[in-house]
């Protein structure tokens, strides 16, 4: 392995340590967990020589970091019922959109030129298309 993909690789097995630390901050059980689950999968490939298979690794690795960093909410319970969300600067936020249940949904309407009709499709057309190349060729 190049000595540039070793140190992508070291990088990557850093940094996903690091997010470990700030995603699961104060809580061991999660924390340890990660820090088996990281340590385990880096061990496994440990022997893989394939700077390909490394690539491709190492962008899975980026990925993990992203989503942990983006889509991991911690919460503590304070009281019955009651929890307290630790959320981050990088999480993902989205519109909360209320849901309606007697929303009406519209079937799609049919498009112009649909084929699958038989109607106003371009069959015709095609047809005509085709018996005027037929036409030439002969």
């Amino acid at each position: 392995m190049s000595q540039p993909l070793k140190r992508q690789v070291l990088s990557a097995f850093k940094k996903l340590h690091r997010t470990r630390q700030y995603v699961f901050h104060g809580d061991d059980r999660a924390l340890v967990a990660g820090r088996n689950k990281i340590n385990e999968s880096f061990q496994q490939n440990r022997n893989e020589t394939n700077e390909e298979e490394i690539k491709k690794m190492i962008k899975l690795a980026e990925e993990v970091d992203y989503e942990l960093r983006t889509n991991v909410i911690q919460a503590k319970q304070k009281e019955d019922n009651v929890f307290e969300l630790r959320i981050t600067p990088e999480t993902t936020r989205l519109d909360n959109v209320p849901f309606n249940p007697d929303v009406v949904i519209e079937a799609p309407r049919k498009r112009r030129g649909d084929k699958s009709t038989g109607c106003c499709g371009g069959g015709a057309a095609m047809a005509a298309l085709q018996a005027e190349i037929d036409a030439r060729n002969k």
